[in-house]
């Protein structure tokens, strides 16, 4: 196992100004030691991960991290900043820099340590350390737990314990907690929110166990443990698993971020509702992303509509890989033997090696399969999200039966939702322990199947299978300014988060009209996707052309940004906004919008719901459709190199030199 910080890694006088600076100062460094394969690729990596939260800690700490697949092995890098730098902590900037990178697959061995490393950040004596340091090796070695122990204080022995008496110790039971931290990336907040809490419990005198659902692993709390627990804390941003498992015990349920900054405070809260004998009504439903800040709990409604969006997201996320396998296959196929091909005879009965034909129509009906997963896999998977396994059954079933009346999309939509709400429900009713065990392989299947069955066939399938019908009618007649306007809407919602809630909202509209395509679904689906490759050539066309008004970091990433779109990858223009969000954002909208409402006018189609221009032989109108992006990539970049050259403001040393990260983006624009 390779070390994970080496003297090389450690730079003691971090000279950044910005977060985006900083990573990529630390992340050369990565890159000179062979760990990090491509530096803009694992920055923009670090840089979506930083738009989810941002990664700065109470105490002076920042802790940028992702996982990326242009990481080759675990690495930490530590930069430490006399000025401070600014990475979105409540008690201002922070001089300790952690940069922690792990590959897409990374090993639960080295994970642990980055865990262990976490929690140390939480030792008042280890951040000390680090801030006086004064030689790299030393430092390394100190993040590496190979640090001399100190010795003993005078009039104390080694290994005593030294911790407060507890009300244990004093002859009283003490109160007990159990505790769910976790955090979207399993890396760092997951375990140092887990130190938190377990620490300010020593220090009240409060039992915590805490079960950590992170990437390095996830053992299971002993059901012993949790019964004889007298309050629950989830510190979270992503589901916790196997909620049910708390059920009947006063409920704190709040984002990761309050477990690493104020688990006094929530310890308190715990105390104060099994004092007062609150109990939570927990569900597999319930235990949503945690909101951060006030309590959050299971029952509080105001958290559905960000989990109801989870659970769709969710759907969509496992159905994409069957859109792009079916879709692009389907596309080769009518690229190879034009649109009659669908209606060829089955290749297992009629194939002929030498022909162009029984190639097309084998790739069509490859593909044809595939697509005949979309809906029952959307369906499964939301329901999936809302109740774990045992929905899986009946959500695939209701998608099935969506199918088969005709519903389509929406219809899988509503079987999703559905079967996941049925089976919460049977959750909620108690069973004698001999049936626990065939619950969820048996009863919870077979029941719940037979009620979303009836409600598809006999009482919703219907009337959404009308509705879709009415939307399929709809989008074919589109035309002129109703057609323009959507694309208006559909490139805006694509290009202002650029990967975000609302970016897949537009996609996953766009990938359900795939599952029965018509003229108007195939051309909304080329409207998004060509919207969607405009914010990344944008940046990268006005990066080339006034490089001027950009600093050497951005510049670098205008390269990348070329390839980013071309492919249909929005998130390449992340950096940019999120150094410059009141410039860019506007900026990519425009070009989004315009390239959305041309597409649609030009009678574009795609039957591909990926690919960019690698697939743009497959396009209908193909000179055209090239012609609508051209045209919003040309706006946006106007845009952007107006906006960026009308202000004026003081010139950025760094990064005129080159070494500043995108930052503001502050420097003099020539005249």
């Amino acid at each position: 196992m390779s070390e994970l910080i080496t003297a090389e890694l450690v730079d003691l006088d971090l000279s950044a100004a910005t977060k985006d600076a900083a990573a990529r100062s630390l992340a050369e460094r990565m890159v000179a030691a062979h760990r990090v394969t491509d530096l803009d690729g694992f920055l923009a990596d670090v840089a979506a991960r930083e738009a989810q939260m941002p990664t700065g800690l109470d105490g002076g700490i920042g802790i940028p991290h992702c996982r990326s697949e242009h990481v080759n092995a675990p690495t930490l890098a530590f930069g430490r900043s006399a000025a401070g730098i600014d990475f979105g902590a409540a008690d201002g900037p922070a001089d300790l820099v952690f940069l922690i990178a792990a590959p897409a697959g990374a090993d639960d061995d080295h994970l642990t340590i980055l865990s262990g490393l976490a929690r140390r950040l939480m030792d008042p004596e280890f951040t000390a350390a680090l801030r006086d340091g004064r030689d790299p090796a030393s430092v390394a070695a100190l993040i590496r737990g190979e640090a001399p122990a100190e010795e003993p204080a005078p009039g104390e022995e080694a290994g005593e314990d030294t911790e407060p008496e507890t009300a244990e110790a004093a002859g009283s039971a003490p109160f007990r907690i159990v505790a769910v931290t976790s955090c979207p990336t399993g890396i760092a907040h997951t375990y140092m929110a887990a130190e938190s809490l377990a620490a300010a419990g020593r220090a009240e005198g409060v039992e915590v166990t805490v079960e950590t659902q992170g990437s390095g692993g996830f053992k299971k709390l002993d059901p012993a443990v949790i019964a004889a627990a007298d309050a629950v804390i989830w510190a979270h941003d992503v589901e916790v698993r196997e909620r049910t498992r708390f059920r009947g015990k006063p409920l704190v349920d709040v984002g990761v971020k309050a477990g690493i900054n104020r688990p006094a405070e929530l310890i308190a809260e715990a105390r104060r509702k099994a004092e007062r004998g609150e109990i939570a009504a927990v569900s597999e439903a319930d235990g949503g992303k945690g909101s951060g800040d006030g309590d959050g709990s299971g029952a509080d409604h105001a958290h559905f509509g960000v989990r109801l969006r989870t659970y769709l997201m969710s759907g969509v996320s496992y159905m994409v890989p069957f859109v792009a396998a079916g879709g692009l296959l389907i596309a080769l196929s009518f690229a190879i033997g034009g649109y009659e091909i669908a209606s060829a005879k089955s290749v297992a009965d009629h194939f002929v090696w030498g022909e162009a034909d029984s190639w097309a129509a084998l790739l069509n009906q490859i593909g044809s399969a595939a697509f005949a997963f979309l809906v029952p896999v959307l369906a499964g998977y939301i329901a999936y999200g809302m109740a774990d396994r045992p929905a899986l059954v009946p959500g695939f079933v209701g998608g099935s039966i969506a199918l088969t009346v005709n519903a389509g999309f929406l219809g899988g939509l509503v079987a999703g939702l559905l079967a996941g709400a049925v089976v919460m429900a049977i959750q909620r009713v108690p069973v004698h322990a001999t049936l626990r065990g065939i619950m969820p392989v048996l009863v919870i299947p077979l029941i719940a199947s037979a009620v979303v069955g009836f409600l598809m066939f006999i009482v919703v399938g219907k009337p959404i299978a009308s509705l879709q019908n009415a939307l399929t009618d709809w989008l074919n007649g589109l035309s002129g300014s109703n057609a323009v306007i959507l694309g208006v809407v559909l490139g805006l919602m694509m290009c202002f988060d650029m990967g975000g809630p609302l970016n897949k909202v537009a996609y996953a509209f766009a990938v359900g009209g795939l599952a029965d395509p018509t003229d108007g679904s195939l051309k909304v689906m080329a409207a998004v996707m060509a919207a969607g490759m405009v914010p990344p050539l944008a940046m990268a066309l006005a990066t080339t052309v006034r490089k001027k008004l950009f600093t050497k970091t951005e510049r670098e990433n205008g390269r990348a940004a070329w390839v980013l779109g071309a492919s249909f990858i929005t998130e390449g223009a992340i950096p940019f906004a999120a150094a410059d969000p009141l410039r860019v954002i506007p900026s990519v909208m425009a070009g989004g919008a315009v390239t959305g409402a041309l597409s649609m006018a030009f009678g574009a189609t795609l039957r591909a719901p990926h690919g960019g221009v690698f697939v743009v032989p497959l396009i209908g109108e193909p000179f055209l459709y090239l012609l609508a992006i051209a045209a919003g990539t040309l706006v946006a970049t106007a845009l952007v190199v107006l906006l960026k050259g009308a202000r004026r403001a003081a010139p950025d040393p760094a990064g005129a030199a080159g070494a500043s990260g995108s930052g503001d983006s502050r420097v003099p624009v020539a005249a």
